[in-house]
This record gives structure tokens, C-alpha cells and sequence, in this order.
């Protein structure tokens, strides 16, 4: 019987670091499946989806936790079962424009107000090539119940646009 496993992790960003989780999930014979792995901040950070033989989390969180003394801090969770599947619809949002406070606060309290469950983001602040300010930009994949009223949904995001001086796309 296979049981599954989510690995989080943070660390010092260095070359071999995805080389060490790799050595540590294969030796207790455990499947890499899916990940997402990201430099932020000078860490380097993730999520990998593994696979295992039997119940043997405990082991492969011990194995991993003695990455430690490179300073690799390690969790490993146990997945569950998948969820129901919503009748629905997927809905893509890109967002760009000047940074500041509440951005994603807005935005995200617009989708929870109508059920909207954020499948995966994707964020950045960065420097505009001409002025230097700086600019927040995401992309954001959602899953949208059946019956949102999609123009409120609209209206809500082009408010929150007018106000924050943002763009907001929804596809």
C-alpha cells in the first residue's frame, strides 16, 4: 500500500539542496511525484508530493530532519483523502500595478466572498524599467462554484482595480 506525503522545507538557498532531499526521499524508497520549489528571500523554499511504501512518514521525516545541522528545516505531513470534486468552472486572474498594503487582502476577500477556492498564485514585486517604482504583478488560478454570478464578480474586481490603481484581468 502506497501513502502519501507532502515534504515543506525552507533552507539557505545553496547549490545541492534539492540533491539532498532527493538522496534522503529515493533512500526510503520513497516516489517524488510533484513539487514546487522557489527562491524567496535568500531561502530557498518548497513543496514535494511523495509517495511511500507502507506508513513509513516518521521515517522519512526523521531521515529528512537530520538535514538540520545544514540548516534545512523539514516537515512531512500526511496527505488525505482528495477532495470532492466542485461542479465549477477554473477562472485565471492576472494582476499588475503599483505595490502597497492590502493588495492580496482585496482580492482574496472578493474570491472568498463567492466561494472562489485559490488552486495556485503566483506573486513578485519588482522595479518598473523606466520610473523605479515598484510594481506587484500575480497570477492567480482559481476554481469558481457553478452559479457565481460572474459580472459581480467582474464589477467587485474592476472596484478593487479603480481604488488600488491596479489592473485586474479575469479569464
Amino acid at each position: 500500500m502506497e501513502t502519501s506525503y507532502i515534504v515543506t522545507f525552507i533552507g539557505d538557498d545553496r547549490p545541492g539542496l534539492v540533491e539532498q532531499l532527493s538522496i534522503v526521499i529515493e533512500s526510503n524508497r520513497g516516489n517524488w511525484l510533484e513539487s514546487r520549489l522557489s527562491q524567496l528571500g535568500g531561502k530557498f523554499t518548497g513543496l514535494i508530493l511523495v509517495s511511500l511504501p507502507g506508513d513509513n512518514g516518521a521515517t522519512l521525516e526523521a531521515d529528512l530532519k537530520a538535514l538540520s545541522s545544514s540548516g534545512l528545516s523539514v516537515r512531512v505531513t500526511p496527505t488525505s483523502s482528495p477532495a470532492a470534486a466542485v461542479a465549477g468552472r477554473d477562472i485565471t486572474l492576472t494582476v499588475i500595478g503599483p505595490d502597497r498594503l492590502g493588495i492580496v487582502r482585496e482580492i482574496s476577500r472578493a474570491l472568498t466572498e463567492r466561494q472562489i477556492n485559490v488552486v495556485e498564485m503566483d506573486s513578485s514585486v519588482h522595479s518598473a524599467p523606466m520610473s523605479a517604482e515598484m510594481i506587484f504583478s500575480a497570477r492567480i488560478d482559481a476554481q469558481i462554484p457553478q452559479d457565481t454570478d460572474i459580472d459581480d464578480l467582474s464589477d467587485t474586481l474592476d472596484e478593487i482595480a479603480n481604488h488600488m490603481t491596479l489592473e485586474i484581468d479575469l479569464e
